[in-house]
């Protein structure tokens, strides 16, 4: 009962707090490198570029404020159902 009790109430929150942790550092990371590789830089080859030339009508630093709002709004969106979760459990 001594096992369980420590697996429920220490190590299962410790685990989902940690997965939490984890995937916010993974997303934080993955906005700031959206920013440095398609808003600040403009080379031939990026993804921005390369959307330029299906989409001409879009600006490449255009594309990677719109990929930047969809990954942060993502983000959030994972955010916030990994608390309801955890507070519904």
């Amino acid at each position: 009962v001594l096992v369980i009790g420590l697996d429920w109430f220490v190590y299962d929150p410790l685990i989902q707090y940690l997965t939490l942790y984890y995937g916010v550092t993974v997303g934080s990371f993955s906005v700031y490198d959206i920013y440095d590789d398609l808003i600040t830089r403009n080379e031939e080859g990026s993804d921005a570029r390369e959307c330029h030339k299906l989409c001409p009508f879009c600006f490449p630093r255009c594309v990677g404020v719109q990929f930047a709002i969809i990954a942060i709004c993502l983000e959030v969106l994972g955010f916030y159902v990994a608390l309801v979760w955890m507070i519904s459990v």
